[in-house]
């Protein structure tokens, strides 16, 4: 009989097809606390140890992520935003590990405009195997299987009403790129510079938050994410899952594929492309 997701160890993991469904209602029901804790008028903000913003949303979803997944894959390590700020950091020592943002965009969920997400992401050998991001605000949830590691690339957005539809990355339009970049990170300047050095012509610039710009790319929305400030790797890792299923890539400077499990879970500047 084949073996069920609950029923793994670290050493064989389910096939990624069978482990995305339950990934899709885990991130639904963190998403579900989430909003309601963004429906009050005190959501519980204070201040982490680098003094960036933590809420009660972001610990109550972690917390429903963290047993979601040690049920479907015991013995898998977590490395989950709010745990690493507490200290508690598991040794993947190259073995599959989860990346887990419980609510990406904690600036933007603060501002009350709807661009946090919920990340959820599967590593193993460095490179990523799926990737599952909610927008909770919306109800837009995008999964995907990473061809990276050797298994069928697909790359799907599940509607609010279950509807499923295939996603693509697109050719460049005729008329430029769409860029997006972030809110808080925007460096117009770095952007400029990178741009003109690589000859490319903005068509029109987006700004949006967490890792919604990575599925924005992936379901042809926009072309190009160059990110030219810090990042941590539970900020990327299920978006450029979605993105690399959908066709698109997310490389370092220098060319190289932005890979996972590197010392303090940091990421360098990085590009992340549609189909250019």
């Amino acid at each position: 009989m084949p073996e069920s997701p609950s029923s793994t160890s670290p050493s064989h993991l389910p096939p990624p097809a069978a482990l995305l469904p339950p990934l899709c209602d885990l991130a639904r029901d963190a998403g579900t606390a989430i909003m309601e804790i963004y429906a009050r008028a005190d959501p519980g903000q204070r201040a982490k140890p680098d003094q960036s913003p933590v809420t009660d949303a972001d610990h109550a979803a972690e917390a429903i992520i963290l047993a979601g997944l040690h049920r479907l894959t015991p013995g898998v390590p977590v490395v989950a935003e709010e745990e690493v700020a507490a200290g508690r950091v598991p040794q993947v020592d190259g073995r599959p590990f989860w990346l887990v943002d419980p609510l990406d965009g904690t600036k933007e969920f603060l501002r009350r405009n709807g661009e946090f997400t919920v990340n959820i992401a599967l590593v193993e050998r460095g490179r990523l195997v799926l990737g599952v991001v909610l927008a909770p605000a919306t109800g837009r949830l995008w999964r995907g299987v990473s061809p990276a590691t050797g298994h069928d690339g697909v790359a799907e957005e599940v509607m609010s009403d279950q509807t499923v539809r295939h996603i693509r990355v697109r050719p460049v339009p005729a008329a430029g790129v769409t860029v997006y970049t972030s809110r808080t990170h925007g460096k117009y300047s770095d952007l400029d510079i990178w741009l003109r050095g690589q000859g490319i012509t903005a068509a029109e610039r987006k700004i949006a938050g967490s890792s919604l710009k990575f599925c924005l790319i992936a379901a042809g929305e926009a072309d190009l994410y160059p990110r030219f400030a810090p990042t941590n790797e539970w900020d990327t890792a299920a978006g450029q899952a979605v993105l690399e299923a959908a066709g698109g890539s997310v490389r370092r400077e220098d060319g190289t594929p932005l890979a996972y499990g590197k010392p303090g879970f940091k990421n360098p500047w990085f590009i992340a492309r549609g189909g250019m």
